[in-house]
């Protein structure tokens, strides 16, 4: 058996154990960096450490650590109180809300689990007092997350930006991020329609009380709590008051010196990264040494919140795929896809495998690894590199909403009052709907026409 069938078995058995035994993707890669590094590659430590993101390792701790911070200090849960009083209580309006409130969280550098985290409960919450079918709700807060995970500051962004560069590939960070939005509104908009937003602009306008404790919001004329009747969420009120605050928790729906702090910075990171060009992990962590310096009581535990297994898992995964490239596994690989003698087959043919490993698995572990195998056949110019990174990186993450993914477990975590073994048959048709469609759509439109 040859060396580099090898290093693509020791891939395939990664994703498997992660998959089935729950263990850290990026922590296995790191393992099977080390053994075929030194076993197959004759590789020293030197050499396996080579391939290690240093860049891409400051990216991710520098965002999520800003982040939790925010996140600590109440501004994102000020961000979602905020959004509601937008609407005005419109409950049509409620689901967009969300995916794009969601969308916003990552856009800005969020992971997109914990963007999903921090909205599915109330998302879902509000789906379970206003009869919103909780699907709809959290298909809306997973695409919404994902439309906005390739801004040119967010984590899938800068990771897939990163791997372009350093494979040398043509690149447009803005037809990335547009590409997935633009996806992800598409879906979010079939999703509304099939399950039962046309009957939620009959429901019409409720009050929505933001104050803690049931206080009536003197923006929306609600006089008193919710009726008694509708305080367990289990049906929705034309005139009762959604409270969605825990009994314990601060008022996070008016803003405090720290969080109007938090929210300057969170603008200051992408004036700094976008109009004049600074590094983002730099800048974030900058940003949060600052507030952690202003105001060290609400980031104490922020440290702590740092996506460290997210960090551990690219890392990982990324070593070993530099390890690879060393070795010429990637370049064996591509040649053997490319040889298949038809470049757009080859191409469908990885945003299929894309989509199924990332179902069940890390969406941007498989990006890593999938974008540097199609390196090879790409450089004959047969087909647009821009149109197939994105192609693979929608195909990677929109379906995220599988039950199996952290995002559609979060969701499922998240309902109220709901059968949930229904629930999660629903998801997973869902999911393996996306699967089967959505690969086969994005090769059509953004790699059969050639972008870039």
């Amino acid at each position: 058996m040859s060396p580099e069938l090898i290093s693509i078995l020791v891939l395939v058995v990664v994703f498997v154990i992660a998959t089935t035994r729950s263990v850290n993707m990026g922590a296995l890669a790191f393992a099977a960096a080390f053994a075929v590094g030194e076993l197959v590659a004759d590789l020293d430590a030197d050499g396996i450490f080579a391939g290690f993101p240093g860049d891409l390792f400051v990216v991710l701790v520098g965002v999520t650590y800003l982040f939790a911070i925010a996140r600590a200090n109440g501004t994102t849960d000020w961000l979602v109180h905020a959004s509601i009083r937008l609407v005005r209580g419109r409950v049509a309006l409620i689901p967009w809300v969300m995916f794009f409130l969601t969308g916003a969280l990552t856009a800005i550098g969020a992971v997109s689990p914990a963007a999903v985290a921090i909205v599915a409960p109330i998302a879902l919450s509000f789906a379970s007092r206003y009869g919103i079918s909780p699907l709809l709700m959290g298909a809306m807060v997973v695409h919404g997350a994902q439309g906005g995970g390739f801004s040119p500051i967010s984590i899938y962004g800068t990771i897939v930006n990163g791997i372009v560069e350093r494979e040398n590939l043509p690149g447009n960070e803005i037809a990335l991020f547009l590409a997935s939005l633009f996806a992800n509104i598409v879906i979010a908009g079939v999703v509304f329609v099939l399950f039962g937003g046309r009957r939620l602009w009959a429901q019409g306008a409720v009050a929505v009380d933001e104050e803690p404790g049931g206080t009536p919001d003197a923006g929306t004329g609600t006089a008193g709590p919710t009726p008694a009747e509708n305080t367990d969420g289990t049906g929705p009120s034309p005139t009762g008051t959604a409270v969605i605050t825990r009994p314990d928790a601060p008022d996070t729906t008016r803003l405090n010196p720290a969080r109007t702090a938090t929210l300057t910075a969170l603008v200051a990171l992408v004036v700094a990264v976008l109009a004049f060009d600074l590094d983002a992990g730099l800048t974030a962590i900058t940003l949060a040494v600052l507030l952690s310096t202003a105001w060290p009581e609400d980031s104490r535990k922020a440290v702590g919140q740092i996506a460290w297994s997210t960090v551990l898992l690219i890392c990982g995964v990324l070593t070993y795929v530099g390890v690879l490239d060393q070795m010429g596994t990637i370049k064996w690989a591509g040649e053997g896809v490319g040889g298949i003698g038809v470049p757009l087959l080859a191409a469908v043919l990885l945003c299929y495998i894309g989509a199924i490993v990332s179902a069940f698995a890390s969406s941007v572990g498989i990006m890593g690894a999938l974008i540097p195998l199609a390196v090879p056949f790409l450089a004959q110019g047969e087909i647009g590199a821009v149109g197939m990174v994105a192609a693979l990186a929608v195909s990677a993450t929109v379906v995220d909403v599988s039950p199996f993914s952290t995002n559609g477990a979060l969701v499922l975590a998240a309902a109220p009052d709901v059968d949930r073994e229904r629930f999660f048959r629903q998801l997973m048709i869902y999911g393996g709907i996306v699967v089967a469609v959505v690969p086969a759509v994005a090769w059509l439109v953004m790699v059969v026409p050639g972008w870039g």
